[in-house]
């Protein structure tokens, strides 16, 4: 006899601040809520130091505000499990939840799995993440003023996100395997203009390295010359791509072509009944607040949803 599948009012899938949110908005509502996540609670919180731009708190450590989302999330009746979302099976009212171990079905869906900075992959990177090695200026910038440090990449957000460090450091290095930067011209104009920022063209981060506490310097080859050369500085800042987590739902027809999924301002997919919330959009802006007001309309979205659709059910009875 097969097992009954357990059904929700709204499954989140993921549990970063997006999520959490979103759980707390729609639980709150009285909805039946599942959070599906594939690790620890709290997202690309947990590798972040220190938060010192999200509203209620001057400085907290990204693990505590992780905890306190959390808690807060769980409050009215939420449920949580582990799960990796394989497949998503569109129904009325229910849709089909399937993951690696168990499948579910819920009314109302939330996806907020976020994304991940694309890695350089090179000795010192993972083991300086969040003490010199960072990949979002917004977040870190201020922790390096009258420093030194570099940038690597060459597109948009690589230009962008180091003229926004010049505000605080002492001087920014861009580092770029090619000889020109990819990125607007208008920001490329304002990066040139700008006395503090210097570039390296055709070149390579090969190592990470510092002194066990904080990050010291970099090693850089220059791919024309063959030759590498240890710089001293404060911090690496990393802008080499950003990868969506949308692995489980391609085949839905809501992502672009780079797999961000899109939605409306409600975070409404092109999928009745299917929201999405937080960094796995396709968005300009990718910060804890941003992601928090993207799961609290997700959430509220998801009660009017299903009040619609319990209407429409009583109507045609």
């Amino acid at each position: 006899m097969s097992e009954e599948i357990k059904q929700y009012d709204v499954i989140v899938v993921g549990s970063g601040p997006a999520g959490l949110t979103a759980a707390l908005y729609a639980s709150r509502a009285n909805l039946s809520v599942l959070v599906l996540e594939r690790g620890v609670p709290g997202g690309e919180l947990l590798n972040t130091a220190e938060v010192e731009n999200y509203p209620g708190f001057k400085s907290i450590l990204g693990a505590d505000l992780a905890t306190e989302m959390y808690e807060s999330a769980m409050q009215f009746g939420a449920e949580y499990a582990y799960g990796v979302v394989k497949h998503i099976e569109i129904g009325k009212p229910y849709h089909t939840i399937q993951t690696d171990t168990t499948t579910y079905q819920a009314k109302a869906v939330v996806i907020a799995t976020g994304s991940v900075h694309r890695n350089l992959n090179v000795p010192g990177e993972e083991e300086y993440q969040g003490r010199g090695v960072s990949y979002c200026a917004v977040c870190d910038g201020a922790f390096f003023k009258d420093k030194n440090v570099k940038v690597i990449g060459g597109g948009d957000s690589a230009v962008e996100e180091g003229t926004y460090l010049a505000q605080f450091a002492n001087g920014v290095n861009l580092v770029h395997r090619r000889d020109q930067l990819r990125a607007q011209q208008i920001l490329q104009n304002r990066a040139f203009n700008n006395d503090k920022m210097t570039f390296t063209w055709d070149s390579e981060v090969k190592r990470i390295e510092g002194d066990g506490q904080k990050v010291t310097k970099v090693v850089v080859l220059n791919k024309e010359t063959g030759q590498e050369e240890e710089v001293p500085t404060d911090g690496v800042f990393i802008y080499i791509g950003l990868v969506p987590n949308t692995d489980g739902f391609q085949d839905l027809g809501i992502t672009d072509v780079e797999g961000w999924i899109e939605t409306d301002d409600q975070m409404k997919t092109s999928v009745p009944g299917i929201f999405a919330a937080g960094d796995v959009r396709k968005k300009h802006l990718r910060q804890i607040s941003t992601a928090v007001g993207d799961g609290g309309i997700a959430g509220q979205g998801a009660y009017d949803y299903i009040t619609a659709l319990n209407d429409q059910s009583l109507t045609e009875e």
